[in-house]
């Protein structure tokens, strides 16, 4: 008597037929034990084979599907062409030229994905048309960053265009983004954006050598790796300086997050407030948080208790610095004047509503993407670098 699987092996490898129902790819081949085979397994007698390539009813659930799942692997181009009974010329014409096949054919192809669940290989695809549909983004932070309004431009301008958008996180460490670098590369996306101009000579150098395109944002220098869209830190840190200047704060402190463009800002405050005293600074770990901004600021305020003006290095700590300055009955901006950045969506909502300083995040999304669709489409772009600038917003808060 022949048993399970094994008996299958060998009545297949004797030239048994054996009296089962086979159901979409031809290599997935589910048996249907009970109903079918019983009799096989106990006479040894042969039986017609029945085959049915064009139903595409999907296999019965349970133990049977689940191991025609686990011993088969992913479905390819050449299971739907033996499903469907054309070449994987027609498959693939079917799937990306539809209006080359006819109708019949397209809906059988059709009905076959359906039912198996296939996915094209995308790599493959960009391979063989030496041309990929993916652009990666890397920027520092996800939830509750300045680049959120970046990303969504990003992914819309991009997908009308007919590409697709992948985000990785690469932190404020160059170690990281250099590790993702190296992951990305490889894979031949169609374009790279980066955030910020700082990056370590070998990144520097494997991106020049991949001949990919590649748009740094959210910075400005006089010697970018390919196109450009940003605007200067240090400006932003002179603007926060001279408003709260002028609106008499002669004892400004600063609360930061301790990144290299949120140091630029900081720095430049401090030159271009020009005060004869030391200007505190309490510098926490990138990204910052909203508890980050109220303990740095009553730390401030216990050791220099005439700080009568405070610049944040992020909308999300003047937030804290607000919490805190009413907690002390402080009042804002009677006795002390309050300074953001970034205009993120909580800040007109803030008591009182937040002064910040806000940078056009949907802007350079979608200068980014045509950027990079015009080089990756021609090989050139008419706009290498664009300086986007930013805008004080004037609130209750200063």
């Amino acid at each position: 008597m022949v048993a399970g699987r094994a008996g299958e092996r060998a009545a297949f490898r004797s030239g048994t037929k054996l009296p089962v129902n086979v159901t979409g790819n031809i290599d997935v081949i589910v048996v249907q034990f009970w109903d079918n085979c019983q009799h096989l397994f106990a006479a040894g007698a042969p039986a017609p084979v029945t085959k049915t390539s064009t139903e595409f009813a999907p296999p019965a659930a349970g133990t049977a599907s689940r191991r025609a799942r686990k011993n088969t692997g992913r479905v390819t181009l050449s299971d739907l062409a033996r499903l469907t009974g054309v070449t994987k010329v027609t498959v693939s014409r079917a799937l990306n030229n539809p209006e080359l096949v006819s109708v019949e054919t397209l809906e059988r192809v059709r009905e076959a994905v359906r039912q198996t669940g296939y996915t094209p290989d995308l790599i493959a695809g960009s391979l063989a048309s030496n041309r990929s549909h993916l652009v990666v983004a890397l920027i520092p932070a996800m939830a509750g960053s300045v680049f959120q309004e970046t990303v969504a431009a990003l992914t819309v301008e991009l997908e009308t265009a007919g590409y697709q958008l992948l985000l990785g996180q690469s932190g404020y460490d160059e170690s990281r983004e250099e590790a993702l670098l190296d992951a990305i590369i490889g894979r031949r996306p169609a374009g790279i954006v980066l955030t910020g101009v700082i990056h370590s000579e070998a990144s520097r150098q494997k991106l020049r050598a991949a001949g990919i395109p590649v748009v740094e944002t959210w910075d400005i220098t006089r010697s970018p790796l390919d196109m450009l869209i940003g605007f200067s830190h240090t400006r932003v840190g002179e603007a926060a300086a001279r408003y709260l200047r002028e609106r008499g704060a002669r004892h400004p402190a600063i609360v930061t997050p301790g990144d290299r463009r949120a140091k630029l800002r900081a720095d430049a405050f401090i030159e271009a407030f020009g005060s004869e005293r030391e200007i505190p600074v309490a510098a926490v770990p990138s990204p910052a948080h909203l508890g980050d901004g109220r303990r740095a600021f009553a730390k401030l305020l216990d050791e220099h208790p005439q700080i009568d003006a405070i610049f944040c290095g992020a909308d999300i700590m003047a937030l804290g610095v607000l919490m805190e300055a009413h907690a002390r009955r402080l009042d804002v901006p009677g006795r002390l004047k309050v300074i953001g950045y970034g205009d993120q969506n909580f800040a007109a909502d803030t008591d009182p509503p937040l002064t910040t300083i806000r940078i056009d995040g949907t802007k350079i999304g979608k200068l980014a993407a045509s950027m990079l669709i015009e080089k990756i489409e021609t090989g050139t772009s008419k706009r290498a670098k664009v300086d986007v600038g930013f805008t004080l917003i004037e609130r209750g808060s200063a």
